[in-house]
């Protein structure tokens, strides 16, 4: 995968989902990292990230 087909898939998404991921998979910070720093449930910073995977799996696989 290249950079840019990231940046095209993160663009598409929308804001909350873009920044959790960006966080997870760009700068590295773990599900626990991020639901303290944007101050949400943990649970669903790891749900964004479940479902993320999975469309960006299915993207790639077009």
């Amino acid at each position: 995968m290249t950079a840019e087909t990231l940046a095209q898939f993160l663009a598409s998404l929308p804001e909350e989902e873009r920044i959790i991921l960006t966080l997870h998979y760009l700068r590295n910070l773990s599900a626990q990292e991020i639901a303290a720093v944007l101050h949400v449930p943990e649970r669903a910073v790891v749900n964004v990230i479940v479902i993320g995977r999975s469309r960006l799996t299915s993207r790639l696989n077009l």
